[in-house]
């Protein structure tokens, strides 16, 4: 007599929305035999986005804001590898992995898609090439190497021209753009004090807004005391004004301007994942569209949700904002409806509004918008840091990040530079494996 096929649900993606929903299933299905759910994610971690401006800005480690995805999920399967193919008709899912990228075809019965968003650069000249990002892990210490690389670089008896090194424009005025000039702006002239031949005077930051006023989403008087606050610190801000080129010395903006430095952030936009292209359903703007139970029309056991989704508000007649707190609430509403799938029940559509929005605008104060309810200053700030406290997984990881933000009210920030550099020739030459790593070393600066 034939064992019986287990049941197979995919989740790919182990962002706010796939991990969420992994961790719904792991409490109503995971301990099921016949059962088998596979998380696959291109890194074997989950970050905790909201918080990554403060690893580029060194105001935590970069450990603190990342919990390894298999301490989070204890039965449901992961998979570190990267998505390669998604084909609907035959229920496959092509994932490469390992240090050849081989290939695995993982078949399901269930799928659920939460692949995210990819940064847009919208085809502007030069700024795929040139561009510092703020997606990732690798983007927030890369941002931070490249910071204290200029700070060193302009510090050096050399250097003649200090000034273009010291210039450091961001592009986008939204929580991303705001959140991380605040951190690089505090973090760079906080650092001027190891740096006695460098001064404010020499440092030029700029934060690039293509509308009247920043932070949009927070309304207009929220928005204004941010400018307010940050041109206090000395950040130039351009609104009404896009970024149109980017070369390797400086930044041109659609007012005429040009800005002299090599140093451009880019936060001003996202697209779904490019995976989704191929994809054989109906999409919004690159999204896949779903209906309020969060599955593909067509597809039948074919979820999606996140950022890569289009999910209908029935409250404004749209679509639900691609938000962390959306995200996670779609995850438990999809969790649930996979198990009505599976076991047979009702399922829930997802019905959410926003209950607030928050940002860090640096030194001790920010912004935020709670229940309707305006907050500015030092208590918007302890705010931000509660809530997102509360939020991050793991009490491991709470006790961390809040030991660090701690620390850093007594100890000034680390100017330490994360490098990749290769043993001395010859060294250990019989030891290495083909395929390792460099090491990484750090050069700590004065």
């Amino acid at each position: 007599m034939g064992t019986a096929q287990p049941t197979r649900i995919l989740i790919l993606g182990g962002g706010f929305a796939g991990l969420s929903t992994a961790m719904e299933l792991e409490k109503s299905l995971a301990s099921d035999p016949g059962v088998v759910i596979t998380l696959v994610n291109r890194e074997n971690f989950f970050l905790f986005t909201p918080m990554l401006h403060e690893v580029a800005a060194s105001d935590l480690d970069l450990t603190t804001i990342v919990n390894p995805a298999r301490k989070m999920l204890r039965r449901v399967n992961f998979f570190a590898g990267e998505v390669r193919n998604i084909d609907l008709a035959t229920r496959q899912v092509v994932v490469a992995h390992g240090f050849d990228h081989h290939e695995h075809t993982l078949d399901y019965d269930y799928l659920v898609v939460g692949l995210g968003s990819t940064t847009n650069f919208y085809g502007i000249p030069g700024l795929e090439e040139r561009a510092l990002t703020m997606k990732s892990l690798s983007d927030a210490m890369r941002l931070r190497n490249h910071l204290i690389a200029h700070l060193e670089e302009a510090a050096s008896e050399c250097c003649k021209v200090k000034n273009p090194l010291l210039t450091f424009v961001v592009a986008g005025g939204g929580f991303a753009g705001v959140e991380t000039i605040a951190g690089i702006n505090d973090f760079v002239r906080g650092a001027l004090r190891s740096y006695p031949n460098l001064n404010e005077n020499m440092v030029r930051v700029v934060l690039v807004h293509p509308g009247p006023v920043i932070l949009p989403e927070l309304g207009e008087k929220l928005g204004v005391y941010a400018q307010r606050k940050l041109s206090e610190r000395k950040v130039e801000i351009r609104l009404n004004t896009k970024v149109t080129g980017v070369t390797e010395r400086s930044v041109e903006l659609s007012d005429g301007t040009v800005i002299y430095g090599n140093t451009l952030i880019w936060t001003a936009g996202t697209s779904p994942n490019s995976l989704l292209r191929n994809l054989p359903c109906q999409k919004d703007r690159g999204r896949v569209i779903v209906n309020e139970q969060l599955e593909v029309s067509g597809w039948p056991n074919v979820w999606a949700l996140g950022d890569c989704a289009a999910i209908p508000d029935r409250k404004t007649g749209t679509y639900h904002p691609p938000t962390a707190q959306h995200a996670l609430r779609q995850g438990r509403v999809l969790g649930h409806n996979i198990t009505a799938a599976v076991r047979g029940g009702d399922r829930k559509p997802f019905v959410f509004s926003t209950i607030g929005q928050l940002a860090a605008i640096g030194r001790r104060t920010g912004v935020a918008n709670i229940a309707g309810i305006n907050f500015s200053g030092f208590l918007a700030w302890w705010l931000w840091r509660t809530i997102y406290l509360s939020k991050l997984p793991r009490f491991e990881k709470k006790v961390r990040v809040a030991l660090d933000w701690t620390l850093d009210l007594v100890f000034s920030k680390d100017l330490v530079q994360f490098i990749e550099i290769k043993s001395p020739a010859g060294a250990h030459s019989n030891d290495a494996a083909p395929n390792e790593p460099a090491t990484k070393a750090a050069a700590v600066s004065s």
